[in-house]
C-alpha cells in the first residue's frame, strides 16, 4: 500500500494526460527526498516523486534556497489543507493542476540571414511538467510574499485554482500566455 505522508492513497490517483503518464512520477515513496541521485543522468528526474520534485521546485526561490524540510513541511501542510477543502485526495488534485497549467506549444528564436524571429514548437513531455510545477510554485509564492497567509496555504489555493482551470491562477495565466505568443507565432 504506497501512501504519501503516510495519509494519502496513490492507488487510486490517475494521470489522464497521455503525453504526460510516463514523467509525473506517482512510486511509492518512503522519504520524498532522493539526495540528487537522478542529476548526472539524462532524464532520470523523470523517476523522481511528483511531491519531491514540488517541494524542489518550492527551494529554487531565494528565501527557501536550500531549505528542504521548510519545502516538506509547506507541501505536507498544502497537502493536508487541499484535502480539508476539496474533501478528495489532494494528490489526485496536484496531478489535475500539473495537466491543466502544461502548456503544449511555446516559441524558440531562430535566426535567419541576420534577422531573427520567434518559431512556435511543441513542448517536451518533461519540460511541460517543469513549467507547469515552476508556474504553481511562482504563483503561491508571488501570493505569499508580504501576506499574512502562509507559503502553504497559498500553494494550496493556487493548487486547487489551477485543478480548477480558474483564471485567477497565476499558473494558468502563464500557461495562457505562453501558447498565445506561441499561436501568434506561427
Amino acid at each position: 500500500m504506497s501512501q504519501i505522508f503516510d495519509k494519502w492513497d496513490l492507488a487510486d490517483v490517475k494521470v489522464e494526460d497521455l503525453g504526460l503518464i510516463n514523467y509525473i512520477c506517482l512510486d511509492e515513496v518512503l522519504v520524498p527526498h532522493t539526495l540528487g541521485r537522478h542529476v548526472k543522468r539524462q532524464f532520470a528526474k523523470s523517476k523522481v516523486s511528483v511531491i519531491e520534485r514540488l517541494m524542489n521546485k518550492i527551494m529554487r526561490t531565494h528565501r527557501n534556497s536550500g531549505k528542504k524540510n521548510k519545502a516538506h513541511k509547506i507541501v505536507e501542510s498544502a497537502l493536508k489543507t487541499i484535502n480539508k477543502k476539496t474533501k478528495q485526495n489532494p494528490i489526485q488534485i496536484l496531478v489535475k493542476a500539473i495537466e491543466n497549467t502544461s502548456p503544449r506549444e511555446e516559441t524558440t528564436r531562430i535566426r535567419y540571414g541576420g534577422i531573427g524571429y520567434q518559431v512556435a514548437v511543441d513542448i517536451s513531455p518533461q519540460r511541460r511538467v517543469d513549467l507547469s510545477l515552476g508556474f504553481i510554485t511562482k504563483g503561491a509564492s508571488q501570493s505569499a510574499f508580504k501576506n499574512k497567509k502562509p507559503a502553504a496555504t497559498c500553494l494550496a489555493d493556487e493548487i486547487i485554482l489551477a485543478s480548477e482551470y480558474d483564471t485567477r491562477s497565476f499558473a494558468i495565466q502563464k500557461k495562457e500566455e505562453k501558447e498565445r505568443v506561441a499561436r501568434a507565432a506561427h
